[in-house]
């Protein structure tokens, strides 16, 4: 699942070498904090948040295979 998100963020992003992925398991909830260069924090959110909103739809389209809930979060 790290490697979805990571390998994800990376494609949309000039920086692909500040691209930090943290995963955090709690039970069935993993959490994803993803840290990128200040420069591409804007091609992750996108417009009014649509990119990242399509990033967690497609993280939570695997993680419902595995039966367990994902969280991504875009950090400073």
């Amino acid at each position: 699942m790290r490697k979805l998100v990571e390998t994800a963020v990376k494609g949309m992003v000039s920086h692909p070498e500040h691209v930090e992925v943290e995963e955090n398991r709690e039970g069935q909830v993993h959490q994803f904090k993803v840290r990128v260069d200040p420069e591409d924090r804007g091609r992750v959110i996108g417009r009014h948040g649509a990119t990242a909103s399509a990033l967690r739809t497609l993280a939570s389209g695997v993680a419902r295979r595995n039966r367990v809930r994902v969280e991504i979060d875009i950090v400073d």
